[in-house]
C-alpha cells in the first residue's frame, strides 16, 4: 500500500493508485468492479479512492453518506460530466461550451412531459402500440412459436418505443425500416461502453459508419414523413428550430441519442424481467393470477380482438407485477452514480467525518453494493419475486444495522443524475409484462442459465451474457 499515502493531504481518504501508469487499476476495476470494490472496502473502510485512467474516483460505500453526496448539488456536478459524454458518444456539441445559451436548461423542461398528466397520454399510446404488435404476435402463434427471449424482447420494446416517440414510418415497408434501424441500433450499442470509456471510434470497427447511418434517419426530412409522434419529441424539435448554430446533423444527433436514452437500458431490463419470471413457476403464476383478476375486476376480456385499457392507478396497484419488476432491477442494474466536485472543498459526511476533496475529483455511488447487501436483502444473489411486498402491499422500508435506509433500491441513479424517463420506463416494462402474460401461455425452451455480462458495469442495465430460446403461444 506504498501508493496509499504518497501525495495525499490531511483529510483525503487512502488513494489505491495502481502501478500501471495513467491505466492505474482501470482493468482489474473493469474485469469485475463489484469485486473490486468490495475487496477495498473490506481493507480500508467505506470511503477510497481509486486511480482509474488517469482519474481520481472517491468511492462512498455507506448507503447512510449517500444523502450527503447527493444533496450537495452546488459542489458536486454532474451535468457537464454527463453533457460531455454524451456530446462524444452521440456526435453533437457539447451544450456546456456557451454556443447555445439555455439549451440544456430548455431540454430539460421538456421531461415535464413524461411526468403527470402527459405521461398518461404517452402510457396509452405505448399500450396501443404494445397490443398491436401483440396482436400480431397472437396471429402467428397458431400453435407454440420458439424464439429467442432477449431478440423478442429488443423486437417488440424497440418497435413499440420507436413508435411511441416518433410515429408511424407510413411507406408499404414501415415495419421493414423500423427493423433496419433496429439493427443498426444494436450494432452501435455493442460498442457503447467503450464510446463511455472514452475510446475513440475511430478504434471500434464500423461504429463510426453505423453511428452516422443511424443519425441521418433523424434527420428533419424524415422525421417529418413519420406520423403520430409525441409532444416530448415535437417540444425538443421546436426547441432546436430556435438555436441557429445547431446544424441539421447535430439536431438529428441529439433525437438518436434521446431514443438511445429510451430504450438502451429498458430492453435488457425487460428481459430480465421476463427471464426471471419464466425462470420461477410460483412468481409467474402470482403475477399472472393478479393480471387475471385486474381484468375480470375491470370487466375486460383478454385476446388479440379486444383492446386492453390500464390507468395509472392500475398499474401501481398490481403490488406482484411491481415487486417482481423492481427484484429483477435490484439483480441486474449496475449503474455508478458520478459528481465532479467543482473546487476544493471539504464533504461533510454523517458521524463528523470529512472528506478532503480536490477540484476535478470524481465521487461515486456504486448501488449494486447496496443492492446486493445480505444485511439489507436476506440472500441477496436468489431472486424473490414477493421481496417489496409486505402485508398485501408495497413494502419500501428496509434496515441497515438496525436503521432504516433512505435509499434502498436505485436502479435509475440518484438525485440530479436519477432518470427523468423512470416513470414512462417502469410503465412500459408493467405494460410489456402485462400482455404477454395475459396473451400468451410462456415457458423456456432451454435448459440453460443466463448470466451478467459485466462489460457494462457502472453503465445501466448489465446485458444477458447469452441469449436463450422460449417458446409461447395463445392462451385459450
Amino acid at each position: 500500500f506504498f501508493f496509499s499515502v504518497v501525495n495525499r493531504k490531511t483529510g483525503e481518504p487512502p488513494l489505491i493508485n495502481g502501478w500501471i501508469p495513467y491505466l492505474g487499476k482501470a482493468l482489474i476495476f473493469r474485469k469485475d468492479a463489484f469485486k473490486f470494490l468490495l475487496d477495498q472496502q473490506k481493507k480500508l473502510g467505506d470511503i477510497f479512492t481509486v486511480h482509474i485512467a488517469g482519474r481520481y474516483i472517491t468511492f462512498i460505500m455507506d448507503p447512510f453518506q449517500y444523502v450527503y453526496v447527493i444533496r450537495n448539488s452546488k459542489q458536486l456536478e454532474f451535468h457537464e460530466f454527463a453533457d460531455k459524454m454524451a456530446s462524444k458518444t452521440f456526435d453533437y456539441p457539447a451544450l456546456s461550451k456557451g454556443k447555445f445559451p439555455d439549451l440544456k436548461e430548455n431540454l430539460h423542461r421538456i421531461y415535464q412531459y413524461l411526468q403527470g398528466k402527459p405521461l398518461d397520454i404517452i402510457s396509452d399510446h405505448m399500450m396501443k402500440n404494445l397490443q398491436d404488435i401483440f396482436e400480431w404476435k397472437c396471429s402467428q402463434a397458431t400453435d407454440w412459436e420458439t424464439e429467442k427471449m432477449y431478440k423478442f424482447c429488443c423486437s417488440v420494446m424497440f418497435e413499440a418505443s420507436f413508435v411511441t416517440l416518433y410515429g408511424r414510418v407510413p411507406a408499404a415497408d414501415g415495419h421493414k425500416v423500423i427493423s433496419e434501424i433496429r439493427d443498426k441500433f444494436i450494432k452501435f450499442d455493442a460498442s457503447f461502453p467503450y464510446l463511455a470509456a472514452n475510446i475513440p471510434i475511430e478504434l471500434l470497427g464500423a461504429t463510426k459508419k453505423v453511428r452516422k447511418e443511424l443519425i441521418h434517419h433523424f434527420l428533419l426530412q424524415n422525421m417529418t414523413k413519420w406520423l403520430g409522434g409525441s409532444k416530448v419529441v415535437q417540444a425538443r424539435q421546436d426547441i432546436f428550430e430556435k438555436y441557429e448554430l445547431l446544424g441539421d446533423y447535430d439536431k438529428a444527433a441529439h433525437h438518436f441519442a434521446f431514443l438511445w436514452a429510451s430504450v438502451g437500458n429498458t430492453i435488457p431490463a425487460t428481459f430480465w424481467a421476463m427471464y426471471y419470471l419464466l425462470r420461477h413457476p410460483e412468481a409467474l403464476a402470482a403475477v399472472r393470477d393478479e393480471i387475471d383478476h385486474l381484468l375480470q375486476s375491470t370487466g375486460q376480456k383478454r385476446g388479440p380482438t379486444y383492446n386492453i385499457h390500464l390507468t395509472r392507478e392500475q398499474l401501481d396497484n398490481l403490488v406482484y407485477l411491481e415487486s417482481a419488476l423492481n427484484e429483477s432491477l435490484r439483480m441486474c442494474s449496475s449503474s455508478m452514480n458520478i459528481r465532479i466536485s467543482q473546487e476544493d472543498f471539504v464533504l461533510k459526511l454523517e458521524g463528523n467525518q470529512e472528506v478532503g476533496l480536490r477540484k476535478g475529483d470524481w465521487i461515486a455511488l456504486y448501488p449494486q453494493i447496496l443492492h446486493m447487501d445480505p444485511e439489507v436483502y436476506e440472500d441477496p444473489k436468489e431472486y424473490k419475486f414477493d421481496r417489496y411486498i409486505e402485508n398485501g402491499k408495497k413494502k419500501t422500508t428496509f434496515y441497515k444495522a438496525g436503521r432504516k435506509l433512505k435509499y434502498f433500491l436505485m436502479p435509475f441513479g440518484s438525485g440530479i443524475s436519477m432518470c427523468p424517463g423512470r416513470f414512462l420506463a417502469m410503465n412500459e416494462m408493467k405494460m410489456f409484462l402485462f400482455l404477454l402474460l395475459a396473451h400468451f401461455d410462456v415457458e423456456l425452451a432451454e435448459n440453460k442459465a443466463v448470466r451478467l455480462d459485466n462489460s457494462r458495469m457502472g453503465l445501466g442495465i448489465l446485458l444477458p451474457d447469452v441469449d436463450i430460446a422460449f417458446r409461447y403461444k395463445l392462451r385459450s
